[in-house]
């Protein structure tokens, strides 16, 4: 008897989870979709373009401040061979503060690239999620889907060259 009625029990609910299946199903049908590629959006975004230009010289300026502290290390390294073994332990403790001075140059370099990439890729994020936002208000779509996560896409419902020349328009007023 237990086992017939645990048995209704996973039937009227197995008959609920198809019911409520069909009807967001059917509320689906009726409403618009898009998708966007948001690692496209990202690469091909002016912001995106003009802050990798200005990471890249930043990151050759620190390349070259840290080739010359990497300079004089080899170059107080070539001047204690040269000296009486009296005059090394000054010349060593020199070196090693050089070196000290260079592994921070590197922590404080790292650090700060990293802190001001992040900043950057958050502004741009967020440009995309609000740009996104509009637009699905603007044309009335239901839902805006990132291409990643779907299966199978219907190229017709692409929008990505859409937010795309919104978000790059809306880039050059505020340049």
């Amino acid at each position: 008897m237990k086992k017939k009625s645990r048995l209704a029990v996973v039937g009227l609910i197995l008959t609920a989870i198809v019911l409520a299946w069909g009807s967001r199903a059917a509320l689906a049908a009726e409403g618009s979709y898009a998708f966007v590629d948001v690692a496209k959006v990202v690469e091909e975004y002016q912001k995106t373009k003009d802050n990798d230009n200005s990471f890249q010289a930043l990151g050759k300026q620190k390349e070259d401040e840290r080739q010359i502290l990497v300079k004089e290390v080899k170059q107080m390294k070539d001047e204690l061979a040269l000296l009486a073994d009296d005059a090394k332990a000054k010349k060593q403790e020199g070196i090693d503060e050089k070196v000290r001075t260079l592994q921070d140059f590197d922590q404080v370099t790292q650090r700060d690239l990293t802190q001001q990439r992040n900043k950057i890729l958050k502004e741009i994020f967020q440009d995309i999620d609000d740009t996104v936002q509009r637009y699905g208000e603007r044309k009335a779509v239901d839902f805006i889907f990132n291409e990643r996560v779907l299966v199978y896409h219907n190229p017709k419902f692409d929008v990505t060259q859409d937010i795309l020349t919104e978000l790059n328009s809306n880039y050059s007023k505020k340049k």
